[in-house]
């Protein structure tokens, strides 16, 4: 095998200035045969490696270039059991015993990744339960948030939510930009690269077969199985799972699930340290923190850092304009840090499908796919391994809107790029007349 595939660019983020060693995992070589093979070495990936070891089978996960290089490296490290449908729209229209399915399957994504930071002893990801606030940037926003908060207790139970008055919010984020929130005591902050780099870390120390810069450059079929060819190898495999997430056109081989994406790119800058700098004293509590405004903007500490990201960014890569206004609307939040020089800007893509849930399911008897996440994959895409790998087995676990339906191809995909401009151009409007 002699193909050979062009070079992936550098991410240059504050993940990889401050990542602990990498795993050494090679690219596979020579043939070779597994009851699954992976495509994709993101957090679905390695979970879904995890859980079929643990169920007897023989897995390798084919990365395309290295652990942690897309989304499970790019991202901005928040845990979170939500999905872009809040819990009371879900039952609105599927019912109340589906929306509580999905709630409960949010919190054990939450939980799953406290086990495995445990169980791997990944401290380097520092992870921290703190939970999340959502910031209210106008009366309507905190109106809806009260009628969310009272939902939550009232019909699911869940009493881990409260608002906050005008007051506790500054006093928390420093920002007089906020009328209320609502604290969510579910979920918290990571180190998503170092996460990763734990997870395959553990995973080799189990046994199992990672393999870095091998992009699956085709699948076919033949007596045996599934044949997937890389550029200096192949494997046999039973089956075939598809990870790929946002990144699911790097080959051919992932074409069959291209078209169901729709790529979003995601944006982030992180400033210098603050310590005995102005800004210090900035949310410190340590959650994660979101505006409700639609083109949604979120902020967190990383260590000593103030991290700011969001929507907005257009393209097949970084955009200065993204950068530029961020750190305008960072400033405009806290105006202390107008002095702060921001050492990283970063981007990455997200995975948003038609229906903003994620989806796991069958294209044909050999291969399953997952993915889909829309922007909270840290918890989500590590918990769906061990229901992948249920798939696999022939079993149908019970994933509430998460196998509900296929996969459904993007309308008019061709035109997604600038009909995802148009929306967030209308969104942006929206934001800026207060609606």
């Amino acid at each position: 095998m002699t193909a050979t595939h062009p070079p992936f660019p550098d991410i240059k983020s504050l993940w990889q200035d401050t990542a602990s060693p990498r795993p050494a995992l090679g690219p596979l070589s020579g043939g070779h045969r597994f009851d699954v093979a992976i495509i994709g070495g993101g957090y679905t990936g390695l979970s879904t490696a995890r859980y079929l070891a643990r169920r007897g089978l023989s897995p390798v996960v084919l990365e395309a270039n290295r652990i942690g290089w897309g989304a499970s490296g790019r991202n901005g490290g928040v845990v979170s059991g939500k999905f872009r449908l809040s819990f009371s729209d879900i039952a609105a229209r599927y019912g109340l015993e589906t929306a509580r399915r999905m709630h409960d399957l949010g919190i054990e994504a939450i939980d799953h990744v406290g086990e495995l930071v445990n169980e791997y002893g990944i401290t380097a990801a520092d992870y921290r339960p703190t939970g999340s606030l959502r910031c209210a940037h106008n009366q309507i926003s905190l109106k809806g948030l009260k009628k969310e908060v009272e939902w939550l207790r009232g019909s699911l139970g869940d009493q881990a939510c409260k608002i906050l008055s005008p007051a506790e919010m500054q006093a928390e984020t420093g920002s007089r930009d906020f009328v209320g929130g609502m604290v969510n005591t579910h979920g918290g902050i990571i180190h998503p690269l170092n996460f990763a780099f734990g997870l395959a870390g553990g995973l080799k120390a189990e046994g199992v077969a990672v393999h870095e810069e091998t992009p699956v450059t085709a699948i076919r079929r033949d007596r045996d199985g599934v044949v997937l060819e890389t550029p200096a190898g192949s494997v046999t495999a039973g089956q075939v799972v598809i990870a790929t997430n946002s990144y699911s056109d790097l080959t051919p081989a992932t074409s069959a699930v291209r078209k169901s994406i729709i790529p979003f790119r995601s944006a982030m800058v992180a400033t210098e340290p603050l310590i005995g700098k102005a800004g210090e004293g900035l949310l410190s509590q340590g959650r994660s923190y979101t505006e409700t405004r639609r083109m949604m903007r979120w902020f967190r500490k990383a260590g000593d850092r103030l991290m700011y990201g969001g929507r907005g960014a257009f393209g097949k890569t970084d955009s200065e304009a993204a950068f530029a206004a961020l750190h305008k609307a960072m400033v405009r939040q806290f105006p202390e840090l107008a002095s702060v020089a921001v050492t990283h800007r970063w981007s990455g893509l997200v995975a948003m499908t038609m229906d903003s849930i994620p989806h796991l399911g069958r294209l044909d008897d050999r291969v399953v796919y997952a993915m889909g996440y829309n922007g909270t994959g840290v918890a989500l895409a590590s918990n769906m391994g061990r229901y992948v790998a249920a798939v696999v087995a022939g079993e149908k676990p019970d994933l509430g809107l998460l196998t509900s339906e296929s996969l459904k191809p993007v309308p008019f995909y061709p035109i997604r790029e600038p009909a995802v401009r148009l929306v967030a151009g209308w969104y942006q409007f929206l934001d800026a007349i207060g609606r």
